[in-house]
């Protein structure tokens, strides 16, 4: 089992700002469905393949934390590339 953090400064102050635009491009880099997603109040859970994350807004960052199994942890490079891409997105 492979743990993925994630990071990214925001200066957004509120996960309500940020939900829509988290939502769009999570399902532009991960299309098809092979992404499921729910929300909890302002945490977003993510599972998939071998995957199982959530993504939650502290002190002005966002931060993305994931379990990676097989066939997800093969995947490692890709995943964290697609993450980093779509936090970056929704934080400017």
């Amino acid at each position: 089992m492979s743990e993925l953090v994630i990071e990214v400064e925001t200066a957004k102050s509120a996960m309500a700002e940020i939900r829509p635009a988290l939502d769009a491009a999570l399902h532009q880099h991960f299309p098809g469905g092979m992404l499921q997603r729910r929300w909890e109040e302002d945490v977003l859970h993510l599972w998939g393949p071998g995957a199982q994350a959530t993504v939650k807004l502290v002190e002005g960052r966002l931060i993305g934390r994931a379990e990676l199994r097989p066939p997800a942890s093969l995947l490692r490079s890709v995943i964290e590339e697609k993450v980093s891409a779509a936090l970056r997105a929704v934080a400017g």
